[in-house]
């Protein structure tokens, strides 16, 4: 059975927005796919218009080419943002509630966008001309005291299965 990573309340989510897979395996995921939400351009390209979660290599704003199958193959424009992503382990509630507290507020004041999947795992979009050095900051903090693992998403090249 195949696992979806979905967004609930994707960034850049418009009306005019698609969905598309991106198969996970290529990442050690095996039998997990993410859903990434899509702005359609009229040259058959598409935008990424969420903070992938899960998936190598791509960034909001990353221009795509899908397969016949609505699976992402390819990327043919970067926009030049990162994604930066943390997990945060199963502390007790209450330094959980106050370190996601902490962190959000960090990315509304260097004034970044993020995505949520759960109450643990987070995506942020860090565009090219952002200083975010609070923010990370407050993750290393969360490393050091609680073991959190945080990552750029651009640490691999996005890979579509062969």
């Amino acid at each position: 059975m195949t696992e979806f990573i979905v967004h609930d309340d994707p960034a850049g989510r418009a009306q005019s927005n698609c969905i598309a897979r991106v198969d996970l395996a290529p990442y050690g995921l095996d039998g997990q796919m993410e859903q990434l939400w899509l702005k359609p351009f009229n040259d058959g390209t598409f935008s990424v218009a969420c903070i992938p979660f899960r998936v190598y290599g791509l960034a909001l704003g990353d221009r795509v080419l899908l397969s016949e199958d609505d699976e992402v193959s390819e990327v043919v424009g970067l926009s030049w943002h990162r994604v930066l992503r943390m997990l945060m382990p199963t502390p007790d509630p209450t330094r959980l509630i106050e370190a996601t507290a902490r962190i959000k507020h960090e990315i509304d004041a260097v004034g970044l966008l993020s995505e949520w999947s759960g109450d643990r795992h987070v995506a942020i979009d860090v565009p090219p001309q952002a200083t975010p050095s609070q923010l990370f900051d407050v993750m290393e903090r969360e490393v050091d005291e609680a073991g959190a693992f945080w990552e750029w998403a651009d640490a691999m090249p996005f890979s579509a299965p062969r």
